[in-house]
C-alpha cells in the first residue's frame, strides 16, 4: 500500500479549513495550529475566492503540511492540488469524474468524492475514489445546508457496503458525535466545530480523544 493510502487507512478526524467559516482568520494561522494538534487529514476549501487566489493559499498551506504527518487536500480542483503538490483532491457530485481526476494527479494520490446516498457511494468507488465523505448527517452552516440531510443509519449501511474509508461529514459536534460513535461510525470530517472554536487546538483534541475512545 502507498504511504499515503496508509495514512489515509488509519485517518479518523478529517479538518476542513473553509474560507467563508474562518472569516477573518487568516488561514495560515489556522493551518499551524491545525499542524500542531490532532487530526489526520486537512482539506482546504475555498469556493469564494478566483483561482489565482486559491492557487496561493494552497501553496502556503501546502509548506506548513508538507513535513507533518498529516494528508492535505484541496476541495474541487485537481489541477490546484497538481501545482501545489497537495496530497489529493476531494470532488464533489458536479465535478470533474474521479477518473480524469486520476489522469491528472495520478495513482499515489488521494481522491475523496461527496456523496449524499447509497447510489452515488458505491458509484464513487466503482469509479475509483479512496474515500467518501457522506452526508449531511446533523444541520449544519456551511455549503450543504442546502442539501436533504441523511440519517446516521444510512452512513452506517454505506460503511457495511463500502471496501473505501467512509466520513461522516455535515454538523457534526463533540455533542452530537456519539450517535455516530454508538453506530461504529469512527470516521468525521469537521469543519465549523473545530474552526469556530475559542481554542482550535483544544477542539480538535477533543474530537481525536472522542474518536480515540469510541
Amino acid at each position: 500500500m502507498k504511504p499515503k493510502k496508509r495514512l489515509l487507512k488509519k485517518s479518523r478526524l478529517y479538518i476542513i479549513i473553509d474560507k467563508k467559516i474562518a472569516q477573518d482568520n487568516a488561514l495560515g494561522l489556522i493551518a499551524k495550529k491545525l499542524r500542531d494538534s490532532s487530526g489526520d487529514i486537512i482539506q482546504l476549501r475555498d469556493k469564494y475566492s478566483g483561482k489565482s487566489r486559491l492557487l496561493k493559499e494552497a501553496l502556503e498551506l501546502r509548506r506548513i503540511f508538507l513535513n507533518s504527518a498529516k494528508l492535505f487536500l484541496i476541495n474541487d480542483y485537481p489541477d490546484i492540488a497538481k501545482i501545489c503538490r497537495a496530497d489529493g483532491v476531494h470532488l464533489g457530485q458536479r465535478d470533474l469524474p474521479v477518473k480524469a481526476a486520476r489522469k491528472m494527479l495520478g495513482e499515489k494520490s488521494i481522491i475523496g468524492k461527496s456523496c449524499h446516498n447509497l447510489r452515488q457511494a458505491v458509484q464513487a468507488q466503482k469509479e475509483g475514489a479512496d474515500y467518501i465523505g457522506m452526508g449531511p448527517v446533523f444541520p449544519t452552516q456551511t455549503k450543504a445546508a442546502r442539501r436533504k440531510r441523511i440519517s446516521p443509519e444510512l452512513v452506517q449501511e454505506v460503511k457495511r457496503r463500502l471496501a473505501i474509508p467512509v466520513f461522516a461529514i455535515g454538523g457534526i459536534t463533540t455533542g452530537n458525535l456519539g450517535q455516530l460513535l454508538k453506530r461504529r461510525i469512527k470516521r468525521v470530517a469537521v469543519c465549523a466545530a473545530i474552526l469556530r472554536a475559542k481554542n482550535i487546538t483544544l477542539a480538535a483534541e477533543a474530537f481525536y480523544r472522542q474518536l480515540a475512545c469510541g
